[in-house]
């Protein structure tokens, strides 16, 4: 499933042809994803203009002129896909298959902008004017946001006894991060995921917060991470699997440097974990 670069990645693709357009028409070619759309989806989007793309987590929102917001999750395989005249660099894998497009988007510009989705596990809803969002309202701060600090992290982990890789996948706790970047950051922070979150110093809850958004920006730099699904807006993969330091790596060395460890697997809440047991503590 995206986590933060991923989702921020293809917003960024996005917005230069999404945001400040107005939406000549609106297509919802069948009545559900993971949960039914809108009924009045097509209604509320065609001749709405956008006035802003914004990220929440792992949510695109696209906010419109009438008021509202269009609310997207790409699910295990969504995509959204870029298509006009003139558009150099962007082209459609010929394996994304047009049955899948399920929302699609024309802009008066000609630009036309698709939701595809094969498994369906994405979700696309409206948040009315003056409302809020279920999914949206229980969200931790963003991991960029000046609320995320050291102070706040070392108050949110403490006197908890589960596992910090759990802690940091609880949305609650910080939004946006998923499995790769956890596994990631606490490579780099040198703190073992089964540590209880509520073990963790000061010092090294301050050094983890720079980690986990040294980690996030060098994967949007990337183009966000392609394990399978993730293409960016233009239909190119993500780079930032190349330079995984633990994620999927099970039994490789240890690349830090001076460290005789090997990466080991566990499971953890049914998730793969990926560390050194030498260098983590």
């Amino acid at each position: 499933m995206p986590e933060l670069p991923e989702v921020e990645t293809v917003r960024r693709g996005l917005q230069p042809h999404l945001e400040g357009q107005r939406i000549a028409r609106a297509e919802a070619r069948r009545p559900d994803l993971r949960w039914p759309l809108p009924p009045d989806l097509v209604q509320v989007l065609t001749g709405a203009r956008v006035i802003a793309l914004r990220r929440r987590s792992k949510y695109l929102l696209a906010d419109l002129d009438r008021g509202g917001t269009l609310l997207m999750h790409l699910g295990m395989s969504g995509r959204m896909l870029v298509e006009g005249a003139g558009l150099a660099g962007f082209h459609r894998d010929p394996s994304i298959l047009p049955r899948h497009d399920h929302v699609v988007l024309l802009t008066q510009a000609g630009t036309t902008i698709t939701f595809n989705d094969a498994r369906r596990f994405g979700m696309v809803d409206l948040i009315r004017e003056g409302e809020s969002h279920p999914l949206l309202d229980h969200l931790g701060p963003e991991p960029f946001d000046a609320a995320f600090s050291p102070a706040y992290l070392a108050a949110a982990l403490s006197g908890r006894r589960v596992p910090v890789k759990q802690a940091l996948l609880d949305q609650r706790i910080v939004a946006g991060l998923g499995n790769i970047y956890v596994s990631e950051s606490l490579w780099r922070a040198g703190i073992d995921p089964r540590r209880a979150a509520g073990r963790i110093g000061a010092v090294r809850i301050a050094a983890l917060v720079g980690h986990i958004r040294d980690v996030l920006s060098d994967a949007i730099a990337a183009g966000g991470s392609s394990l399978r699904d993730h293409r960016q807006a233009s239909g190119e993969l993500g780079y930032f699997q190349h330079s995984f330091r633990v994620y999927d790596r099970a039994d490789a060395p240890c690349p830090r440097p001076g460290c005789p460890g090997q990466i080991r697997r566990i499971v953890q809440s049914g998730r793969s974990s990926f560390f050194c047991p030498r260098c983590q503590r």
